[in-house]
């Protein structure tokens, strides 16, 4: 068919520019008929990107608030640890080649000891540690030695009818997002799955 030959004859690029021209045509068309109604998904999309975005704000703020958590194990419980932190004298080697610190080591905890706020100081006071590695399981009195990130509050009850709000951090990054978007949700915390740190 002639038409064939015509149209092999003519350069690919010279077809690429009329095919543009073409659709650019129908476009201005069909822009004039009328208002042509679209789902935007941007709009659709607009409560998980403001999620998304907070979550990632919380997370840099977790990152600039992190701890290093040193201290003796008060309590052990279900979802975590009471820890009364800021035995900085637990820095030193070879006690850090384990987060677990058997409470046998002979430590103390400097009564002047001031937490700076700086990322990754040593935490001073009691705090609760959840979200802690399945290697090791300490026990009451054992010290531990473990970065971690700032999960919000933590009640506490040290007595019976006593009731004291702690900070609460978590050794996972997810999880202290996790916790705080929660917190701020106002739904209630739920329980982090140990991690496998």
């Amino acid at each position: 068919m002639p038409w064939i030959k015509f149209v092999k004859s003519i350069p690919p690029l010279l077809l690429v520019v009329l095919s543009g021209c073409a659709h650019k045509d129908a476009a201005s068309r069909t822009s004039g008929s009328g208002p042509v109604t679209t789902s935007s998904p941007a709009v659709a999309a607009a409560p998980g990107i403001a999620e998304a975005v907070q979550a990632e704000q919380l997370r840099t703020s977790c990152i600039a608030g992190r701890r290093l958590i040193c201290g003796r194990v008060l309590k052990v419980l279900p979802d975590g640890l009471v820890v009364d932190s800021g035995y900085t004298d637990l820095l030193r080697s070879p006690l850090t080649q384990s987060w677990v610190i058997r409470g046998t080591v002979a430590a103390s905890r400097s009564p002047t000891a001031l937490e700076l706020n700086q990322p990754g100081t040593p935490c001073v006071g009691l705090v609760f540690l959840t979200d802690t590695p399945r290697r090791q399981k300490p026990r009451a009195f054992d010290y531990v030695v473990i970065m971690a990130y700032p999960a919000g509050a933590y009640e506490y009850s040290p007595a019976p009818a006593v009731q004291k709000t702690i900070r609460r951090f978590s050794a996972g990054l997810d999880t202290a997002v996790r916790l705080l978007l929660q917190a701020q949700s106002g739904k209630p915390a739920v329980p982090p799955a140990h991690d496998s740190h």
